[in-house]
């Protein structure tokens, strides 16, 4: 493969281009419009994209309640003014030729991931820096769909992406000091707290997390404890603010189940990354969770 060299002095991040428009990608769009930077969200319909335009518009209407509580005028102006930093359309590869940060916030499939960076990375200029927010996908092997190893990185946002306040910076061998460097700057700009990673698997938070509510799961499994009395436990006796059923339901128990299957295809003699059969079962039922009506817990669907 051949890698393009990089440009001794890495371009300030002043226009970005987010391919996908579910709740992270319209997430990140609201905080980078926020922050001044030209933002362009990419998704595949006109009708997907004027439905995260809508979205968008609702959640700055919940940030302007807080941040002028008694000013409609004010309320008025600043949602316009974040507006007026966004577009919608649905062509990415024009999305790109003028952007000097993507982001991708696609499915988690490595395959269309990497169909998507190869097809970027041939209208991208050579100085845009490419990002994905995946969460359990190596980022080594997402970049290796592209010419541009040394300006390529993650950025992984939580969800909601306007309320949580850390952006997990990634970095492979290839990614340079000046990527890096870029990329954090970013993740300071749109108001975030950085910390720095290599391309482990789930990185710091959800390589922490994801075994800590599997053990929970293969706890209740034993028969040692209910869901509801470990929820309490962790809440009351470590200070948690969810337990880790009420958060595996959050979460969604498909994308527990994704995660864990992916880390023990890799890494198959890994005690931590060991299948669940109740997890299994309640995926296989549909109980996945709080959008579905039903995980560990019922939920009322409104």
């Amino acid at each position: 493969m051949i890698v393009r060299a990089m440009s001794s002095s890495t371009q300030p991040i002043k226009t970005v281009a987010i391919i996908g428009s579910g709740l992270m990608g319209s997430g990140i769009a609201q905080v980078a419009a926020a922050s001044g930077h030209k933002v362009t969200v990419v998704d595949q319909s006109q009708e997907i994209v004027d439905k995260a335009s809508a979205s968008i518009q609702k959640s700055l209407g919940r940030v302007v309640k807080k941040k002028f509580p008694d000013d409609s005028k004010a309320q008025q102006t600043y949602i316009a003014d974040v507006m007026s930093h966004l577009s919608l359309q649905t062509d990415a590869v024009d999305a790109v030729k003028s952007a000097d940060l993507v982001i991708e916030a696609i499915v988690e499939n490595l395959d269309v991931k990497k169909s998507l960076f190869s097809s970027l990375d041939k209208a991208a200029p050579p100085h845009t820096i490419f990002a994905s927010n995946t969460s359990s996908i190596p980022i080594k092997d997402i970049a290796s769909s592209t010419t541009r190893l040394d300006r390529f990185g993650g950025l992984h946002f939580f969800n909601p992406v306007p309320v949580m306040k850390l952006v997990e910076v990634i970095r492979i061998p290839e990614t340079s000091d000046e990527t890096y460097s870029a990329l954090e700057a970013f993740g300071k700009a749109v108001g975030k707290t950085t910390v720095q990673c290599k391309d482990t698997p789930g990185f710091i938070v959800n390589r922490l997390l994801v075994p800590y509510m599997m053990e929970a799961v293969r706890l209740v499994e034993r028969g040692e404890a209910t869901p509801r009395d470990v929820d309490i436990a962790m809440k009351l006796g470590a200070g948690y603010p969810m337990g880790p059923f009420e958060l595996s339901d959050y979460v969604g128990l498909d994308t527990m189940k994704f995660i864990i299957d992916g880390w023990m295809e890799r890494e198959p003699n890994n005690p931590l990354f060991s299948k669940s059969e109740l997890l299994n079962k309640l995926v296989a039922e549909g109980k996945l969770g709080v959008k579905s009506g039903e995980g560990f817990y019922p939920y009322n669907k409104k």
